[in-house]
């Protein structure tokens, strides 16, 4: 018997606001513990919650770029339940009329496209944390508490771990565009929730779901759902029914284990929030924010293989995140060599990156410098592999690549005289390879030019010191 898994995605994602969403403690991430906190996120008594505007338009700039319908009547609500790093016992979100519904994002695996359906983006607030690992138990560093999120709640739609992997960076790469959220998984902006359940392929009845919770990375985000979807089909052909639950995933050991019994809506006694207003949203606001959504990945991937001419792979990569097709948008306006830079950007940069421990946020060269040191290649003033030396120089100093070339003396040898000089000792000394090219061995040129920049430490021009090698070999063999 075939099985196929039914998966649908909640997407947790903290916005990128200063401030809190119902108080003014700010949100920066990394501070000490329960520094940020004040009576409203607290949840003391006698307290009064004020919704942070810029929440409401970060959510509603979300779905529209996510195609959603906004809604021009929402509220808040609040959704009890009891967990140590939640002080006030229960969370505002919002239940039955959520501020988006109805979306669409299209992805793209291996050619074959497909529209995974939104149901809904709702508003909420983040709870604090559990600090496990100290020496005295465990803790609650409720900074967190009150930082606000929108949760996105995608339709059964995903068929496979490729498939949730790549909806979840379609949403991050969308989101990121935005500015809604910095969108960083390792500081907690974004995280995963999977319901994933198993059916005979070809069925339209749904088996049982289970819940994997707070996945934080894409890898842990495929290695669960491998791992739940095996899981349930060895469960099946059993005989064994697979049960509702909540399973905590565990990735230093790659496996799932129950966590609780999975929660129902009515479990959660959704009541509306008495302290807060519904939110009404008239149509020329929610225009007015979708005039100002700036160009979306799809749309800049399209525009860069028409305007640049750039394979559909390069503009794929340079769009993956803002901050890499800013810097591509940067470079390609002071040097219109767009494939030169996509080349740079995709094989030489990424590497040393991940040897800094660096991302194209932090990067330690401007577009600028890429921009010159790509005219010194192609000027022939340094050779392409000395220009990859010279990168990595100026990932370690900062210092601009005309400097580096100067202080090193990597500038390439082109004065014809003096590499005339070098070539005819070496093709004096080995006459074993003129008399191979003599015999129609080609290949012992290379053996020549490979002495050639031996002899000149890299700096011989390439090009030039060929040009010069064939003619002294020919005069030898005339």
């Amino acid at each position: 018997m075939e099985y196929e898994m039914v998966i649908g995605m909640e997407i947790h994602v903290e916005l990128g606001t200063k401030t809190k969403i119902f108080c003014s403690c700010p949100t920066a991430f990394g501070q000490d513990e329960n520094t940020h906190t004040c009576p409203v996120c607290l949840g003391m008594p006698g307290v009064l919650p004020v919704l942070n505007e810029k929440v409401v338009e970060y959510a509603t700039r979300a779905g529209l770029a996510l195609n959603c319908e906004i809604a021009h009547f929402s509220k808040m609500d609040r959704k009890n339940y009891f967990y140590p790093d939640l002080p006030k016992a229960y969370q505002t979100s919002q239940f039955d009329l959520p501020i988006c519904t109805g979306g669409i994002v299209q992805i793209d695996i291996d050619g074959v496209k497909k529209d995974i359906g939104i149901t809904r983006i709702h508003i909420e607030e983040d709870a604090g944390k559990l600090l496990h690992e100290s020496a005295d138990g465990t803790l609650v560093d409720v900074n967190r508490c009150g930082v606000p999120l929108i949760e996105i709640v995608t339709e059964p739609d995903l068929r496979s771990a490729e498939e949730a992997r790549a909806f979840a960076e379609k949403i991050r790469n969308i989101l990121e565009y935005t500015g809604v959220s910095d969108c960083k998984m390792e500081q907690g902006s974004m995280r995963f929730d999977v319901n994933l359940s198993i059916r005979e392929k070809g069925s339209e009845v749904l088996g049982t779901r289970t819940e994997m919770k707070n996945l934080n990375s894409f890898r842990a985000l495929i290695r669960a759902v491998q791992y739940e979807s095996k899981r349930q089909i060895i469960e099946l052909k059993k005989g064994h029914r697979i049960i509702q639950e909540t399973r905590k995933w565990d990735d230093t050991k790659g496996i799932s284990s129950s966590l609780r019994s999975k929660e129902e809506a009515h479990d959660y006694r959704y009541f509306p929030e008495p302290d807060l207003v519904p939110i009404v949203l008239a149509p020329e606001y929610i225009a007015k924010i979708k005039s100002e959504l700036p160009e979306l990945p799809e749309a800049k991937k399209q525009r860069y293989i028409d305007e640049y001419k750039l394979p559909e792979y390069d503009a794929g990569v340079l769009t993956t995140t803002g901050v890499t097709a800013r810097f591509f948008e940067e470079a390609v306006a002071q040097y219109h060599e767009p494939k030169q830079i996509s080349n740079w950007l995709m094989v030489e940069i990424p590497p040393l990156l991940k040897e800094k421990e660096l991302t194209m946020e932090n990067i330690t060269i401007t577009p600028l410098q890429l921009v010159e040191l790509l005219k010194l290649v192609k000027n022939n003033e340094i050779s392409g592999n000395t220009g990859k030396e010279v990168l990595k120089e100026m990932f370690n100093t900062g210092k601009n690549p005309g400097v580096i070339v100067k202080e090193q003396g990597l500038a390439q040898m082109s004065d014809t005289g003096e590499l005339e000089a070098i070539i005819e000792k070496i093709v004096a000394d080995n006459p074993k390879s003129v008399e191979d090219i003599g015999a129609g061995n080609e290949k012992a040129y290379g053996f020549l030019t490979g002495q050639v920049m031996k002899a000149t430490k890299g700096k011989a021009n390439a090009q030039v010191a060929n040009e010069i090698i064939r003619a002294v070999v020919a005069k030898q063999l005339a």
